[in-house]
């Protein structure tokens, strides 16, 4: 599997680097030689942040962790990862290609699909994002759905866990 390795805020040396590699590694199994994976490792205020993304024929795996020690995140990030892989293995597995990505099999815990469990409808809004902002912080919601009066499109504007918020701009 081809790494990736990006740094913001952070100096990587060789010794850590090549603890990575090694930890990602572990998960060539469930792939062929297609495979890349992108960490991204950061520093912000106190606080060490790991996002690590495998791409593989298109589909995606992500996992993301933020821990007061950059170890901690990659020890926590693999086995995260390593469940996703098994959990959608189907997803994953190439039809066209037998020996790609065996996977070990293991008892499902839970084969239940989630399912919708309720229906919230509300009346949308016009207004701007700076509006929304201050609607969501009033209502004390990590989310909130409005109509963009300056584009006229369904926005969704959300609280991110770096505590800035992202907003949703669907294209259609």
């Amino acid at each position: 599997m081809k790494v990736e390795i990006i740094c913001k805020n952070y100096r990587l040396d060789e010794n850590f680097k090549s603890l990575i590699e090694k930890k990602i590694d572990r998960l060539d199994k469930y792939f062929d030689n297609d495979a890349t994976a992108k960490v991204k490792l950061g520093k912000q205020g106190g606080s060490f942040t790991t996002d690590v993304a495998i791409n593989w024929k298109g589909k995606v795996i992500r996992s993301v962790s933020e821990t007061l020690r950059m170890e901690d995140n990659i020890d926590i990030i693999i086995p995260k990862l390593e469940r996703q892989i098994i959990k959608y293995k189907s997803k994953f597995t190439d039809k066209n290609k037998t020996g790609a990505m065996p996977l070990i099999e293991e008892p499902e815990e839970n084969t239940e699909k989630p399912s919708v469990v309720k229906v919230k409808k509300f009346a949308i809004s016009v207004t701007t994002v700076e509006n929304a902002i201050e609607e969501m912080s009033m209502l004390g919601h990590d989310f909130y759905v409005f109509l963009n009066g300056d584009t006229n499109k369904v926005n969704v504007l959300y609280k991110r866990t770096d505590g800035n918020l992202g907003l949703i701009e669907p294209e259609y």
